[in-house]
């Protein structure tokens, strides 16, 4: 198992408006090719104007997959179009799960299953 954690910086002020569009154009798309959300954030302390959203996968092959699928889908490339206007830095980390922890997440896929 392993999570993808991946941390965007948002021009100041763009939040509200990050989000509306993400949820009516990105999240439906994520979520049909990624399916395995575990979290969706925005800091409130820290750093500002960022994002923070993590999935699953079973392994780099199945992440590599999947969003091969993702990048090809018509919709996923409308959605670039509108959230590059917002996002000034992106910053990406793989990581493994500790030994004695189950990764939670939301979305249609069970962890481990055969697709």
């Amino acid at each position: 198992m392993i999570v993808d954690h991946r941390t965007y910086t948002l021009r100041p002020g763009t939040l509200p408006e990050y989000f509306a569009k993400y949820e009516e154009a990105g999240l439906k798309v994520q979520m049909k090719h990624l399916g395995r959300m575990v979290g969706y954030y925005f800091t409130e302390i820290g750093p500002l104007n960022q994002i923070v959203h993590i999935w699953a996968y079973v392994s780099l092959a199945e992440r590599d997959e999947r969003r091969a699928k993702m990048a090809a889908d018509p919709a996923w490339q409308a959605w670039i179009k509108v959230s590059t206007t917002y996002i000034v830095s992106m910053e990406n980390k793989v990581l493994k799960e500790a030994p004695y922890f189950k990764t939670k997440f939301s979305g249609p896929d069970e962890v481990g299953s055969k697709r």
